[in-house]
């Protein structure tokens, strides 16, 4: 981009001359174009991320913030036209408001979920806000870069691109394994808006002092301490206000909450209506188990598996150890690998006295191994065979779930299964989401293997269903029965079991279709079904 005749005349106490042909005044200001870039990425990269914590969906919450940030990107580009001539102020000006509202953008958005009830308005008015000043910073950019040295617009371009690519990759890099373990969500935003702050106002103005108005850069200045001080003063009380806000969400208090890379942890504890303490785990805000009826879940995903051979056992995702609870609770059972994504869930397990006492220090049974790793990745890799598989995942209401629930994902099963081994799925509700239901059942019959369908009722959730199923196709459906040498249980006999492959009319098998990886239709059949609830 070539310099306007009124740049080339400019008197030299404005900000429109020309600065010195510098190579460390170029090198400062592509390194401000890295920084930059490395910014704005995390935000677009937090904004996804919280709503995906938040709402589910992360297709959805992906393609909006995206969708949204570019065209604000645009119309940015062309509403800095007018700012070129007064570059450096504009500029420093444009990341300061930058720094505060992309720093403060996943607490406003997190406090307006929680306490007014609204986000993806909110969501798109803060994805736009931030979009439109990122694109501003492109024009005024090409031109700051031009009055450092005169070169071929081409040249120029080509130069502040690859560097803005390069702080975009470190950016999106630095997100999820520098950002997040070490700040979390909040203060991690908080962090990028202070570096944003110093990296577009300080180098800028530092670049260009020659060439700016003395009152210029003191009133810079002087606003961009005041968004640093803004930024310090909500990231001292972040914890407090994350606290505040997050309790709006859950009826009873919370003890324990975290977030990690992969999810939203969080631990409640109060009386129940019958008087015994009531400890609820959600992730990602979505009921996990209650203390206080747990056990029905458990005992009816658990021991119909146990009734063939069981001295090796695998059981993928039940991070809390309760389904590993009640796997132990057989002495012929030699060795349990536990399957689960999140390493916090499993200290939780592990660490947190009150759910310590529920799963009866389980992780630290000698029997146990715990393996943090992708279920799906792990199969892939896996050597070894089992007797009695326990798949415990959460329902396939995210496409990175979905896959858990995949034709693909069976198949991958079937090669650590021994001939006669049976495999249990917890499927979700067949009242609430039936087409789900019977589309997991779908799918595990689809990828060969024999099943049997069977629902009781778990107060906290209601109506739950689970599969039972064996490899090979054809003969006859696993039967469903307990072990002749079952421990005593609190909720589940053959009666009950009996009882439980008896479905009414209006929840009996639908006509659904099968999950894959590339039609992932499970998901959808969740998103439908859950919508509201």
């Amino acid at each position: 981009m070539s310099t306007t005749a009124a740049d080339r005349t400019a008197s030299p106490t404005t900000d429109s001359a020309p600065a010195a042909h510098s190579r460390a005044a170029r090198f400062l200001l592509l390194f401000a174009v890295f920084l930059c870039a490395a910014c704005g990425l995390v935000y677009e990269l937090a904004l996804t991320a919280l709503g995906s914590y938040l709402i589910g969906n992360s297709v959805m919450q992906t393609s909006v913030v995206i969708s949204v940030m570019v065209f604000a990107m645009g119309i940015g580009s062309l509403a800095a036209k007018p700012l070129q001539r007064r570059a450096v102020g504009a500029f420093a000006l444009v990341e300061g408001v930058l720094a505060l509202v992309g720093g403060l953008s996943v607490l406003v958005l997190y406090v307006s979920f929680a306490w007014l009830r609204i986000y993806m308005p909110s969501m798109v008015l803060v994805t736009f806000v931030v979009g439109l000043l990122i694109g501003a910073e492109i024009p005024l950019l090409m031109t700051l870069l031009q009055r450092i040295r005169r070169q071929e617009a081409g040249s120029a371009v080509a130069d502040m691109f690859a560097v803005d690519y390069i702080g975009a990759l470190v950016g999106g890099l630095c997100f999820p394994l520098l950002l997040l373990p070490a700040f979390g969500q909040l203060k991690g935003a908080l962090v990028v808006g202070a570096v944003n702050a110093v990296a577009g106002v300080v180098v800028v103005l530092w670049i260009f002092r020659r060439q700016t108005r003395r009152i210029v850069r003191l009133s810079l200045l002087a606003g961009m301490a005041g968004v640093l001080a803004v930024l310090a003063t909500v990231y001292a009380l972040a914890d407090d206000i994350e606290v505040t806000a997050r309790q709006q969400l859950y009826r009873d208090p919370i003890v324990h909450a975290e977030t990690t890379p992969y999810q939203d942890i969080v631990v409640t504890r109060s009386t129940a209506f019958t008087g015994e303490p009531d400890m609820r785990l959600f992730l990602n805000g979505d009921l996990q188990f209650s203390s206080v009826d747990e056990y029905r879940y458990h005992e009816a995903l658990v021991h119909p598996a146990m009734s063939g051979r069981r001295s090796s056992v695998l059981i993928m995702g039940g991070g809390d150890a309760l389904a590993l609870r009640e796997v132990l609770r057989y002495d012929d059972v030699e060795k349990v690998t536990l399957v689960d994504l999140d390493p916090a869930m499993t200290r939780l397990a592990r660490g947190f006295g009150p759910l310590r006492e529920l799963n009866r220090d389980a992780l630290d049974d000698p029997r146990v191994t715990a393996v943090n790793a992708d279920a799906f990745n792990w199969l892939r890799d896996a050597g070894q065979r089992f007797d009695t598989v326990v798949i415990d995942f959460p329902d396939p209401d995210s496409a990175a779930l979905a896959k858990l629930y995949s034709v693909e994902f069976y198949h991958l099963l079937s090669h650590v299964l021994k001939p006669e081994s049976q495999i249990v799925v917890q499927a979700g509700s067949p009242f609430f989401a039936p087409k789900s239901y019977w589309s997991i059942a779908t799918t595990i019959g689809e990828a060969g293997y024999r099943t049997t369908e069977y629902q009781v009722d778990v107060p906290s959730f209601g109506n739950w269903g689970f599969v039972l199923a064996t490899p090979g196709a054809g003969g006859p459906q696993p039967a469903l029965r307990l072990p002749v040498d079952a421990p005593p249980l609190r909720f589940l006999d053959d009666a009950v079991l009996q009882a439980a492959t008896v479905f009414p009319l209006d929840r009996r098998p639908q006509d659904v279709r099968a999950s894959t990886l590339m039609d992932p239709v499970v998901l959808e059949y969740t998103r439908h079904e859950w919508q509201n609830y």
